[in-house]
């Protein structure tokens, strides 16, 4: 369950209140995707493929999936050939994205606060909270500066990262069957993901 969650709160939880959202600050990027993707679950007019798209495109534009994929094979980014490289980090993606699709809406009435921002250079860490009915659970975004936009590389979760958890994971997997397992594996996820979205009643 608690990856569960973790996985959830990866790209933002919802719903909250929409501020305005300073882009020149990295808090600012995570407001603003906030409330973007809060707006798109509000629009009533549109298709549920089209809200999702619309989604998926605010996930791929604040990750930085790359720096998460090569930090989560670690060692075995070295090992791996260009075409497996660049396999992973599309697998990768459309992996968070689907998982990130079908929980989201297991899960509701959580609020956002944002609690504190720390900048060294171009790495910063926005520190969050997320207040449900029971609980408040401490979630920091670690982001980096490219070319004056914060892009976020790891999510840690009442000290759980993202990244560290795939490791290890992804390590495993790796050791016992290689990349092209991993790949095999990242890949069956993506399609059982998409075969329980496609059994949903389509105005879900």
């Amino acid at each position: 369950m608690k990856n569960q969650i973790l996985i959830f709160l990866l790209f933002f939880p919802l719903p909250v209140t929409i501020f305005a959202a300073d882009l020149s600050t990295p808090a600012g990027h995570v407001r603003d995707s906030v409330n973007k993707v809060i707006a798109i679950l509000q629009d009533q007019s549109l298709e549920r493929e089209a809200r999702w798209g619309k989604i998926g495109v605010i996930i791929n534009d604040r990750f930085d999936f790359r720096s998460m994929s090569q930090s989560v094979l670690a060692t075995n980014w070295k090992k791996a050939t260009p075409e497996e490289r660049k396999r992973f980090v599309e697998f990768f993606s459309q992996y968070m994205e689907a998982t990130y699709r079908n929980k989201i809406e297991s899960y509701t009435n959580q609020e956002v606060i944002i609690t504190g921002e720390s900048i060294r250079g171009k790495w910063a860490i926005v520190e969050t909270k997320v207040v449900t009915d029971t609980t408040e659970i401490p979630v920091d975004y670690k982001l980096k500066d490219n070319n004056g936009t914060w892009y976020a590389y790891d999510v840690v979760i009442e000290g759980v990262s993202l990244v560290n958890n795939y490791r290890s994971t992804f390590a495993t997997i790796v050791n016992n069957d290689g990349m092209e397992g991993l790949l095999n594996d990242i890949q069956k996820r993506v399609e059982i993901y998409k075969q329980e979205d496609e059994a949903k009643p389509s105005g879900t």
